[in-house]
């Protein structure tokens, strides 16, 4: 089970994250975002962490040119893509997708991407809104998933029985303020998810 902590903005969440066995970071890229890191401060985080732990860069309605750019020089292993993003070539790719209303699984066969990110629908914040979505409406889709919006300890469980998805994604249900981890939440989180993702 891929397990990956989005919103981090400091080291010693960073640490705690891997400590609790997640398998990526998500460092936000986008400016009108409680968790954005400005490019300086994601090189200071970014700067020894393991190489098993995946980067990701969440991104959202920027060009290709300005993914890659940042990409190459921060050492990212994957770009997360939000809105009007085109993917630049030769990185990997999570395409993230809010399951609204009129979301159809054709959506996906739209898109170049190894895996693809949805969420619950968060309006003009685009993601980490802390909701939930039915999660039955992903359930069985061909493409790898990872599941996001509104998932913490208490949930975790039921939404990996319920979708099956290639990993999982978690951001303000464990945060005690924007962009502030709470440790324990964050603790209990990895032990829940990588506990059912191995049964």
């Amino acid at each position: 089970m891929m397990v990956k902590i989005c919103g981090i903005t400091n080291r010693e969440d960073a640490l705690a994250a891997i400590e609790g066995g997640a398998s990526a970071l998500g460092f936000n890229f986008w400016p009108k975002s409680p968790r954005y890191v400005p490019p300086e401060r994601a090189a200071e985080l970014v700067t020894g962490l393991p190489g098993r732990v995946w980067k990701v860069g969440v991104f959202v309605n920027e060009s290709a040119e300005a993914v890659a750019q940042l990409a190459g020089a921060l050492g990212l292993d994957v770009v997360q893509l939000h809105g009007e993003t085109p993917p630049p070539a030769g990185l990997r790719v999570w395409r993230a997708l809010p399951v609204e209303a009129g979301f159809r699984a054709e959506l996906l066969d739209r898109y170049e991407a190894e895996a693809f990110l949805l969420d619950a629908p968060a309006g003009p914040l685009v993601g980490g809104s802390g909701r939930t979505f039915d999660w039955r409406r992903v359930a069985g889709l061909k493409h790898r998933i990872i599941l996001a919006g509104g998932l913490d300890a208490d949930n975790v469980g039921e939404a990996i029985r319920t979708a099956r998805p290639w990993g999982v994604d978690a951001c303000s249900r464990l945060e005690s303020a924007p962009g502030k981890k709470d440790h324990r939440k964050l603790a209990a989180f990895l032990e829940a998810a990588l506990r059912e993702g191995a049964s």
